[in-house]
């Protein structure tokens, strides 16, 4: 089986789903275990021809987007590859990919969008999850959404990302119960990094 396989099945497979968002150590130190030399591969372009197939694609933006979120929890490790796989989501829409796709993957196909600071990203999000009938991740999409519109960032973002955080949003973190699993204290030992709910 090729490694671009092994991603999908992996993160596909039913045992699997229900750590998606949870943070749950051991779930992320087997992603580390698996996949941190293929992450690492793939975040300096050397599995680039993985787009030329609309699964590819998916697989691509779960080791440049989701996977991070899980091996470097709590770290600016976890975002570091962000901008990459929604370039690589862009593409793959541009191209049609998406309409080629189960619901499953063109949900996290569509998660680079989502995990933007930019506001013109932050905006297409909803469009396409809505368009997908994907409504679990268009709520969440909306919830982002506001949250750029009002603050320009993630402010639970800052402390990992050594960010100061405004007055308003300390109030907004202290009244803001979900950090979308990812904490700066929760960040493990950076011994454990030589290979980086996350939404």
């Amino acid at each position: 089986m090729d490694e671009m396989q092994k991603v999908l099945d992996f993160w596909f497979a039913q045992d699997t789903k229900p750590s998606w968002f949870a943070p749950k150590p051991d779930f992320d130190q087997a992603i580390r275990a698996r996949f941190g030399q293929t992450f690492a591969r793939a975040a300096a372009g050397e599995l680039n021809g993985w787009e030329a197939s609309p699964e590819g694609c998916v697989a691509l933006c779960l080791l440049l987007d989701q996977m991070p979120r899980h091996m470097f929890r709590g770290t600016p490790r976890a975002f570091a590859t962000d901008d990459a796989a929604l370039a690589v989501a862009k593409r793959a829409v541009y191209r049609g990919f998406d309409r080629r796709l189960s619901p499953d993957y063109k949900n996290f196909l569509y998660m680079p969008f989502m995990h933007s600071e930019r506001l013109v990203d932050q905006l297409r999000a909803p469009a396409l999850f809505e368009a997908a009938g994907l409504s679990e991740a268009l709520g969440y999409a909306k919830d982002h959404l506001s949250i750029i519109r009002r603050f320009g960032r993630f402010p639970h973002r800052n402390a990992i990302l050594g960010r100061t955080s405004t007055p308003e949003e300390l109030e907004f973190l202290a009244q803001q119960h979900d950090h979308y699993g990812q904490r700066a204290e929760e960040a493990p030992d950076r011994g454990h990094h030589a290979v980086s709910g996350n939404r």
